[in-house]
């Protein structure tokens, strides 16, 4: 019996996160009668938190480093605004490139290159710069802010046109095509984490950087890269949520960085640095959302669903060092 209650307990704390999501799901569903594991209400879920999860897996990534990247949500911003510009209807007066039509291409490629150049900044200034990765980062989304008000001159960037917005707005059959979205960047992670080389730099530089360095890596080269590929997914996540919501402005992307942070880190992606799966960052975005829609379809209100999320933050790092602390 004893042994039984201890495999028990390690089998709780290896899989921690599954354990709380199916936990939190099956509570949700007594308390909505059945309509939480209904398939409408979890392709709701799964759309909710798509572009999120592009957010989670960028910082995931730079957690694993031991960093942090503050600017996530003010870049998403600006990416989300530079998409929309160049997907506007060319007769709609208030354009920004009035008159002016793009290809399809033209948005993405411009948000994605956006998002990657201030990745390749907050990797210069961390790597070589030798900034504090929460000073570094926390400048950029200054930056980034003051960036998207001047371009926009603060002003909402709307009346896309419907071949963008089918982007996000589409569906393969009875799956939406966000989710199909997710699930391939979730899968390249995945194979960039476990299956490359510079994933296995990652977890080295994040464990013991000095001793990543004595082996033989690269560590500002690394630094530069995964803060570089984060970028790409803000900027891929910009695209995606200006694409859904068929705008963009000051507003859009507003606590993203909140949200990614907390949602990884109760994902099991440790802020010590040099442990994380993506299995878990993802799984940690949707106990989130759960919590999420949960607090809303119960009626809590918002300002108390931001309350919970802080706490959320600081209850997952608390119980992470504490794990570690053990281990060591």
């Amino acid at each position: 019996m004893k042994k039984l209650l201890n495999d028990s307990k390690k089998v709780a704390s290896q899989y921690t996160t599954w354990v709380t999501f199916v936990g939190l799901l099956l509570l949700l569903s007594i308390l909505t009668n059945g309509q939480a594991l209904r398939w409408s209400s979890i392709r709701n879920l799964l759309i909710a938190e798509s572009v999120r999860s592009f957010a989670a897996l960028g910082v995931g990534m730079i957690i694993i480093t031991k960093g942090i990247d503050l600017s996530i949500g003010y870049v998403v911003c600006l990416t989300a605004s530079v998409a929309a510009s160049f997907a506007q209807n060319p007769d709609y007066s208030s354009a920004i490139y009035a008159g002016q039509t793009f290809p399809l291409i033209v948005p993405i490629v411009a948000a994605v290159a956006a998002g990657g150049l201030f990745g390749l900044f907050n990797g210069y200034l961390i790597a070589y710069g030798k900034l504090p990765p929460f000073i570094a980062t926390l400048g950029s989304m200054s930056i980034a802010k003051g960036l998207q008000l001047i371009y926009t001159k603060a002003a909402v960037v709307g009346s896309l046109n419907q071949n963008f917005k089918n982007i996000s707005q589409g569906s393969v059959g009875p799956v939406p095509n966000l989710i199909i979205y997710v699930v391939i960047a979730a899968l390249v992670v995945w194979i960039l984490l476990k299956h490359t080389r510079q994933g296995t730099h990652f977890y080295a530089i994040g464990g013991n950087a000095q001793a990543a360095r004595v082996s033989g890596i690269n560590v500002e080269r690394d630094l530069m890269m995964v803060y570089f590929y984060a970028g790409l997914l803000y900027g891929t996540a910009g695209t995606l949520l200006a694409s859904r919501l068929g705008l963009a402005n000051s507003l859009t992307a507003n606590g993203m960085e909140l949200d990614a942070i907390a949602a990884v880190t109760v994902g099991g992606v440790s802020q010590n640095g040099g442990v994380g799966k993506v299995s878990g960052m993802m799984v940690g975005v949707f106990t989130m959302g759960l919590i999420n829609y949960g607090m809303s379809f119960l009626g809590v209100d918002s300002y108390y669903q931001q309350l919970v999320k802080g706490f959320i933050i600081i209850i997952a790092v608390y119980f992470d060092m504490k794990k570690y602390a053990r281990r060591a």
